[in-house]
Formats: structure tokens, C-alpha cells, sequence
């Protein structure tokens, strides 16, 4: 199988062009699946984005998209690693790396939902606590700058297709 990143980036890219809407509506769909897909809440994304995207009002498929692309098998390891590295210098947690990883691999094997929460559990609270907080740490400006740009992108959409529509 060839891989064609170019190909699968213009996907997405028309994926956000072809959405419609209110560019402030899609635009904070966009920041919730940033938050959300950098959290350590893996087994919870998708009810995560839609209850939050629900309760604000804000678009529920530019959520679920955006934490599919950032949110997936190659950006895991390392967005979990830096929430692991912010949550324990923040909180001066006693985690190893091991720890985590252990988890992790829990996580995407073939255990049932169960199984992986209880992989969670068994990491601990302090460690829960600090992959969180971490989680939220780096989440937050990431989500804010997603924020303004997807808001820049989906305005020059909405101006192009008025463009188009005076034209006719």
C-alpha cells in the first residue's frame, strides 16, 4: 500500500471547505476537537465532542473531524508523553514514563472497554490527576489558537462562496 500524505491532506482540507455554517460555530467545533483529541481522554473523545459541542452549540462534525486528524496512532505517543511531562512538573507527580506506556499499549490493544478502564484505574489517581492536568495544560492554547485560525479559514470560505453566488 502507498502512502500519499499529500493526498490525504487535501481530503481533509476539502472535508473543511465543503462545511457548512456560521464560521464562529465552526470554528469553536474546531477548538473542542483540538482540546478534546490533545486531552488523555482516548476511550471518551466522540461523546466528549458531542456533549460539549451540543451543550455550546457548536459544530459537531468540525469537532469529531479535527480530533480524528490530530487525535490518531502517529500523534498519540508524543501528545500523551508531553501531557505526562506538564502534569508531573506541575503537580510533582511520581510517575515513570513505564507507567504510562503500559497504559497506553492497554488502551489500543483488543481489551474490551472495561478492561481498558480499568488499566486507568489501576495507573492511579496522582497519575490520572497529572496526565489530566497536563492534558488541560496543553490543550488550552493549542484550542485557542485552533480557535482563531479555523475562525480566519472558515471566513474566507463564507466570502468566497458569496463571491460565487453575486457572480451567477
Amino acid at each position: 500500500m502507498k502512502l500519499a500524505p499529500q493526498r490525504t491532506l487535501r481530503y481533509y482540507y476539502l472535508r473543511f471547505v465543503r462545511l457548512k455554517g456560521d464560521p464562529r460555530v465552526l470554528a469553536r467545533g474546531v477548538a473542542i476537537g483540538l482540546f478534546v483529541a490533545v486531552t488523555p481522554t482516548i476511550p471518551l473523545h466522540t461523546v466528549i465532542i458531542l456533549l460539549v459541542a451540543f451543550a455550546t452549540r457548536s459544530s459537531k462534525v468540525a469537532g469529531l473531524l479535527t480530533s480524528l486528524i490530530v487525535s490518531n496512532p502517529l500523534t498519540i505517543p508524543p501528545t500523551y508523553y508531553l501531557c505526562w511531562r506538564l502534569g508531573t512538573l506541575v503537580t510533582r507527580a511520581d510517575i515513570s514514563w513505564p507507567q504510562v506506556r503500559t497504559v497506553l499499549e492497554q488502551l489500543f490493544s483488543r481489551a474490551s472497554f472495561v478492561e481498558r478502564m480499568a488499566a486507568l484505574v489501576h495507573l492511579g489517581q496522582e497519575a490520572l490527576v497529572a496526565l489530566l492536568l497536563g492534558g488541560v495544560l496543553l490543550a488550552l492554547p493549542i484550542a485557542l489558537v485552533g480557535y482563531l485560525f479555523a475562525y480566519r479559514f472558515f471566513v474566507k470560505i463564507e466570502r468566497k462562496r458569496q463571491e460565487r453566488h453575486l457572480l451567477r
